[in-house]
């Protein structure tokens, strides 16, 4: 599905590893995504992103065109997370879309609130899982213009 010789790469912060195995599996083995990169928590979502700890090297952690975000992880939770990306200036730009078993309006709302590009409540079927990531990869890779 890519259409473009770059590789894209696509940061997945999920810290239940059922949830951040299917997900890769969709993207990599139902999309063909060539690049996906997971991390645990917040805590180790922002060391990836500002290129600390054991992502201090750019090949370790190369920037991400989208981030897929669990909002209920340990350590720094993807609510924490997403509001320390939207404030910096060299972060905001990347697109953030929650992806979550929360199907709370709470949740929704708040994600927004703090500049959520998309909110996707995680489908139960692995057939309905393949055909949103397929949407959402259409939707961010062929149809919007990013930055960069």
């Amino acid at each position: 599905m890519p259409t473009r010789s770059e590789p894209r790469v696509i940061l997945l912060a999920e810290d239940d590893a059922d949830d951040r195995m299917l997900v890769t599996r969709v993207l990599e083995k139902e999309l063909m995504v060539r690049d996906v990169r997971a991390v645990w928590n917040g805590e180790e979502l922002m060391d990836y992103l500002k290129q600390r700890g054991k992502f201090a090297d750019q090949d370790s952690a190369p920037r991400p065109a989208l981030i897929l975000l669990d909002l209920n992880m340990p350590r720094k939770d993807g609510r924490e997370a997403l509001q320390e990306i939207k404030a910096d200036p060299d972060l905001r730009q990347i697109p953030v879309v929650v992806l979550t078993t929360s199907n709370s309006d709470v949740d929704v709302m708040q994600s927004y609130d703090a500049g959520v590009n998309a909110y996707i409540t995680k489908p139960a079927r692995f057939a309905d899982m393949v055909d949103a990531f397929r949407l959402l990869y259409k939707f961010w890779f062929e149809v919007v213009k990013l930055p960069g």
